[in-house]
């Protein structure tokens, strides 16, 4: 059976690059990988970084080739670090980024998202301030909103607005299951940002149905936060305590890396899904950096290997479907009958 990544397997229809819907025209980031910002946010969301630390990765980011950075207002120092770093670099990157979160300092992640045309302008106008750009490539809607709230509240509305005022070039949705079923058909949106990894494979399916839609799927936690590489001691956002590590042992998954380490395993997995347009990889240590390319670099799995794990995940509960949640991730599941 030939798998996702592999060169007999075509991708999805309207995988083609599309400048005016797809995100994957705008750049050719190395090996498909994106950087994600919230490791840049400071504590108590994240390491302890100084600004010139913070800057030092972003660069270092940039000159292995990767050119998607992703952030928000949720994430602390984030934006204003990405700006700083990239202020006279503007046209070498492209910069997503997120709103409907609550604006102004010392917000934190569990804040309320609010979609009030007022919040989404302020918060446009304190991100594009903090990124020191006149314009977005990508604004995603974040904190899970339900459809029924955007239009009630008329949050999607006003950044139709800015779009045509050019001041945002995409936009998107940062979003899981279930909230994410009700968006599918939604063309204004040509950015959806999703969990997965091989791990977390719950959203493999939503992934193909926006691709084969033309829309372009961003993939979050496809390292598990690294909890693999580091005795399990970090957690995947979404997952209870010790879930990641049943799922991977139960999969005897370290009996078929034949010398790729985990986090290699990790990345070329995700990779290997045609549907994934982009794999967000956050750090803040420059030789993580540095393997994290090096891995995508070597691309898709190959047939064999993706299949044999594929097989092996599911039979450890990690497989395409819907899933209850806990801690804006999925509880442990049943292996489907």
């Amino acid at each position: 059976m030939s798998h996702p990544g592999s060169e007999e397997a075509p991708r999805a229809p309207g995988f083609r690059h599309q400048a005016d819907s797809r995100v994957e025209s705008l750049f050719e980031s190395r090996g498909r990988l994106g950087f994600g910002g919230m490791e840049l946010a400071g504590p108590p969301r994240s390491v302890e970084l100084t600004d010139a630390e913070s800057i030092k990765i972003l660069n270092a980011a940039l000159d292995l080739g990767i050119n998607y950075f992703d952030t928000s207002i949720d994430y602390g120092r984030s934006e204003e670090r990405i700006g700083t770093a990239f202020r006279k670099k503007r046209d070498q990157v492209i910069l997503a980024t997120k709103c409907g979160c609550a604006v102004g300092d010392g917000q934190g992640e569990h804040a309320p998202h609010i979609f009030t045309p007022s919040n989404i302008r302020s918060g446009v106008a304190q991100s594009l301030r903090r990124l020191g750009t006149d314009y977005i490539d990508v604004m995603q809607l974040h904190g899970n909103p339900t459809r029924k709230e955007l239009e009630e509240q008329g949050g999607l509305e006003v950044l139709v607005e800015l779009r045509k005022q050019g001041v945002i070039r995409h936009l998107g949705l940062s979003t899981r299951k279930p909230y994410i079923q009700e968006f599918l058909d939604v063309d204004l949106l040509s950015v959806f940002q999703l969990p997965y990894s091989a791990i977390q494979r719950q959203h493999e399916d939503i992934a193909d149905s926006l691709s084969s839609r033309g829309k372009t799927v961003v993939a979050r936690g496809v390292v598990g936060r690294g909890s693999v590489a580091n005795s399990w001691s970090s957690i995947p956002i979404g997952m209870k305590f010790g879930q990641a590590q049943s799922v991977w042992e139960a999969a005897g998954i370290d009996e078929i890396l034949g010398g790729m380490s985990r986090i290699e395993f990790m990345i070329r997995f995700a990779l290997t899904r045609n549907s994934v347009g982009i794999c967000l990889i956050g750090t803040a240590d420059a030789s993580h950096l540095e393997e994290n390319v090096r891995a995508a670099e070597k691309g898709p799995l190959s047939a064999e290997l993706y299949d044999v794990a594929v097989e092996r995940l599911a039979q450890a509960g990690s497989f395409p479907g819907d899933a209850d949640y806990s801690r804006g991730g999925p509880k442990p599941f049943l292996r489907p009958k």
